[in-house]
């Protein structure tokens, strides 16, 4: 799936949330095409919920134009009663806000890390105030955006430094390192420990983030990418155990040194949970200790 195709993921589920939380009938919004608006620049309305008609789709909001402007230039949420008669916001989509017949209007901007990435819109075809809580839902639904694009970003770092650290050397097939074989060869591959410690650090940190990208094909990438650091070490046939995929992320982080706490941290899940996964993982293993399930994994192909 393209960036684009990933955006509409996120806006579609973001709108949904807005909609549901906020009880407004009109939501939309979209992102900034190819990455932050680092000043100047346009947000393309890629995405409609509730609309009538298709009037606001393709506007490029300008910075400081609009109301949606205006959250993107100020960096935080604005909103107006009567969008016709604002005195408070320029007027250059009034045509399109008119032919939806908007009156009362809010925007959200989506900021990462300091930089906008796009805005979230909510409204009503009635001129009436929108609450302190109206506004909090819009927020957290932005909120959501902000999180989704902060996965994508990091998952993106994660697969370009793999890659790069397998262009500079450890590849073969897939990605080989010091402890164990190249893929696809029975030769041993002598890259430093740190080297392959690198490499066993990208893959607990790509498992873990799998499951939160909310991209299928971005997410079916990540788990394409672990599977190849995970045979680099693999026997011939990769032994079946039966482990399910959230053992293996908890395997993951144990086997980076991570504390079931900090695991917990990692996959989202209470540290309860990360016992009971582990538990069971290293009875499907046959293991007795932390260590043992790790080595077992290993062994299995389950782990780089």
């Amino acid at each position: 799936m393209s960036a684009d195709g990933a955006d509409a993921v996120e806006m579609r589920a973001a709108l949904v949330r807005l909609r549901r939380g906020t009880g407004l009938p009109v939501a939309f919004g979209g992102l900034m095409a190819g990455g932050p608006m680092t000043g100047g620049g346009s947000v393309r309305i890629g995405e409609l919920s509730g609309a009538v008609t298709g009037a606001l789709r393709g506007l490029a909001i300008a910075t400081g134009n609009g109301l949606g402007g205006k959250a993107l230039a100020l960096s935080r949420p604005c909103a107006v009663t009567d969008y016709p008669v604002s005195r408070h916001i320029s007027h250059e989509y009034d045509a399109a806000v008119a032919a939806e017949g908007l009156l009362s209007v809010l925007a959200v901007p989506v900021v990462v890390r300091r930089r906008v990435r796009g805005v979230l819109y909510g409204a009503l075809r009635t001129a009436q105030p929108l609450g302190d809580r109206t506004l909090g839902e819009a927020v957290a639904a932005a909120r959501d955006v902000e999180q989704a694009l902060v996965v994508r970003d990091e998952a993106r770092a994660l697969l370009a430094a793999v890659a790069g650290a397998g262009a500079a050397g450890p590849v073969a097939g897939g990605v080989a390192g010091a402890g164990g074989p190249a893929a696809g060869s029975g030769a041993g591959a002598a890259v430093g420990s740190a080297a392959w410690e690198e490499v066993r650090e990208a893959h607990g940190a790509l498992r873990a983030l799998a499951p939160r990208v909310v991209d299928p094909a971005l997410r079916e990438e990540l788990l394409a990418v672990c599977g190849r650091l995970a045979s680099a070490t693999a026997p011939p046939r990769v032994r079946d155990v039966g482990l399910t995929p959230r053992e293996v992320d908890v395997l993951a982080c144990v086997a980076t040194g991570a504390t079931n706490a900090v695991t917990a941290e990692r996959l989202g899940l209470r540290p309860e949970t990360v016992k009971g996964y582990l538990r069971s993982a290293m009875r499907k293993l046959g293991a007795h200790t932390r260590l043992e399930a790790v080595v077992a994994a290993r062994r299995a192909g389950l782990l780089p």
